[in-house]
């Protein structure tokens, strides 16, 4: 139950952002600079067993790229992380199986779409929205990004190849991600990933706290009225 309550609370926080300024909605400003170490707050807590036992740490990450926030990670977090034998994450996600469970959870019953659940007037503002991503996609990659061999038509059905098959909640979390800053990003690791390549790379036991049906069952679980607000970009 508390799962379910804290999953809906973070949903809630993606749904508030579908109706955000157009300012807003543009690129993230950068953190500030800190003065110091002792000035980061680290989002590390310490746990022992007893005064002599070995410490375990709790660390708290954000689904972001992790070079947007690497360098504001002190460095007792980044210790933590380096002494540590055995890294423990909320999902497993260099595992393949994982993935191809995430993917499919998301998906509406066989023979279900979003055509015949959503509002036809809605229906066609994502069609238009998803439409105008995709034509201008190649204008929001980096070079960069096609140096390393992404394309334009690759990235956007990475995204949302197959979002006519995805439950709404899915498609509301997908539609919040498309913004011209998330498409430039694509391709660097999010700070979680970033750590569990870092753990397996340095040879760490790792492993996984959940189950992919945990993160997805209480999504899966909103009633229409909870995901009904789709945002449609601005048309240039």
């Amino acid at each position: 139950m508390f799962c379910q309550t804290a999953l809906r609370w973070v949903l809630l926080g993606a749904f508030l952002n579908t109706v955000s300024t157009k300012e807003a909605r543009g690129r993230p400003k950068p953190c500030a600079t800190p003065t110091s170490q002792s000035n980061m707050n680290s989002f590390l807590w310490t746990v022992r067993r007893d005064p002599t036992s070995p410490p375990s740490y709790l660390f708290g990450t954000i689904h972001v790229p992790y070079t947007r926030v690497w360098d504001y990670i002190p460095q007792s977090s980044k210790r933590a992380f380096q002494s540590s034998s055995s890294v423990y994450f909320e999902l497993d996600l260099t595992n393949p199986l994982t993935i191809s469970k995430l993917t499919s959870c998301q998906l509406l019953p066989q023979g279900e779409n979003l055509q015949s659940l959503l509002p036809q007037d809605l229906y066609r503002r994502l069609k238009r929205h998803l439409d105008y991503v995709k034509h201008m996609m190649p204008f929001w990659m980096t070079a960069d990004q096609r140096g390393r061999g992404l394309y334009a038509d690759y990235l956007f059905n990475a995204i949302a190849g197959n979002w006519e098959r995805k439950r709404p909640v899915w498609v509301m979390l997908m539609v919040n991600s498309l913004t011209e800053w998330d498409v430039r990003t694509r391709g660097v690791p999010v700070l979680d990933l970033f750590l569990a390549q870092e753990a397996e790379r340095l040879g760490k036991r790792t492993g996984a706290v959940e189950r992919v049906e945990e993160q997805c069952h209480p999504l899966n679980g909103l009633n229409f009225s909870q995901v009904r607000v789709i945002r449609e970009q601005p048309q240039r």
